[in-house]
């Protein structure tokens, strides 16, 4: 914390302090789990994916005899668990209503004693720039960066206000949240939209008559690269994973790099690599990463969102075919000689417009979350260092 003055009735901790005892948790050995006792279904193995996305679709599941055998794994409700291998400091909260289970090796659970620190003032510091700093500044490996042992991790400093300070600071923060979320919602459900017209036109009224081609024939692929580490880059909130950074972060207008490869919004990009491998994404322009693939459309079948609700459509389908048994990859191949078929070019030009229009909504939704998020990302440090203060 240095020598910057402590506000009045806050005081400095560590990390350890305000988590309940044995609360630090990291996932089981690879030798404890292994890939040949998973299950189809069961009880649920947490992975970092959904961590890094904040969801709960699973992969993976084990018995009630594996389940007892790794109890000491299991999640429980208020528990904060962190990706700490590959993409480390990305958190989730485990809430009531999330399904009981075990997480991987290569996460983290941390649980706090709620009556010493409030759970989203927690989340908050570790979500900020400076706690995100902490947690990867304590990490250590050459090939693969980890979260640092133990003792490391609970000595994190902590300037703690009192709980109902914390509180308030929490609430500040989890309004905006809660309007980004609302935000976030109603995008999802344009998106289901567009996705119900998609499968009701092209799939569910399909005809074996219609004509069948290989989506190789209707779109172009190019995969990412590791941009430069000297051109220094942040990864939206918003999707992670997908795009590095937009040139305009609002304040600097970067140049493009020499050999990137740049996605505009009618792009379409698909996670190649890593724990969210086979998820589609469209509409983010910028610099694309090494983990991620581009599917551009061609000028002879320029129906961009035709061509992504399809892959939305086969999205469970790419990551079941995912290989690799440490790190997930989508197959290539296996998407571009995905079979698409439709009636007629007048149907797929109805259902573009139809999906432009619901889409430039989703747009204006991402340009509000954007504004909230840097809103929010400006007041996080402030008041977690006393510069704002809350009024009770």
């Amino acid at each position: 914390m240095g020598d910057r003055r402590i506000p009045e009735g806050w005081r400095e901790c560590k990390l350890g302090e305000v988590l309940c005892e044995n609360g630090y948790i990291r996932g089981p050995f690879g030798s404890s789990l292994r890939r040949g006792e998973m299950k189809n279904y069961g009880i649920p193995v947490y992975e970092q994916k959904n961590v890094i996305n904040n969801e709960r679709y699973f992969r993976f599941f084990i018995n009630e005899e594996k389940f007892q055998e790794l109890s000491r794994f299991q999640v429980k409700t208020d528990d904060l668990i962190i990706s700490c291998s590959g993409t480390i400091g990305k958190i989730s909260i485990i809430n009531e209503d999330d399904p009981k289970g075990i997480i991987s090796q290569a996460l983290l659970i941390l649980r706090p004693d709620i009556e010493k620190i409030e759970l989203m003032f927690l989340y908050y510091f570790l979500s900020s720039k400076k706690g995100f700093e902490l947690l990867t500044q304590a990490s250590h490996g050459s090939v693969q960066v980890n979260i640092a042992e133990r003792k490391v991790v609970e000595s994190i400093p902590i300037l703690l206000p009192p709980l109902p300070e914390q509180r308030a600071i929490a609430s500040v923060l989890s309004s905006l949240d809660d309007k980004i979320d609302l935000l976030n919602r109603e995008n999802q459900t344009l998106e289901q939209m567009a996705e119900a017209i998609f499968r009701q036109w092209f799939i569910e009224e399909a005809d074996e008559k219609w004509e069948e081609g290989k989506l190789k024939n209707l779109i172009d692929f190019e995969k990412g690269k590791k941009p430069e580490e000297t051109f220094e880059l942040q990864m939206p909130g918003l999707v992670p994973q997908i795009l590095i950074e937009t040139f305009d972060d609002g304040n600097v207008m970067y140049s493009k790099p020499d050999g990137m490869v740049i996605s505009n919004e009618n792009d379409i990009l698909i996670v190649m690599d890593g724990a969210s491998s086979g998820r589609v994404e469209i509409g983010f322009s910028g610099i694309v990463g090494s983990t991620i693939g581009l599917f551009r459309k061609r000028s002879d079948f320029p129906y961009s969102l035709f061509l992504y609700y399809f892959l939305k459509s086969k999205e469970d389908y790419i990551r079941e075919h995912t290989t690799g048994s440490a790190i997930p990859h989508a197959d290539k191949a296996l998407i571009l000689n995905l079979d698409v078929k439709f009636s007629n070019i007048a149907c797929v030009k109805k259902f573009e417009l139809i999906a432009e229009d619901l889409f430039e909504k989703i747009k204006n939704n991402r340009s509000q979350i954007r504004t909230l998020e840097k809103l929010r990302d400006t007041l996080l440090p402030k008041l977690m260092s006393g510069e704002v203060r809350v009024k009770l």
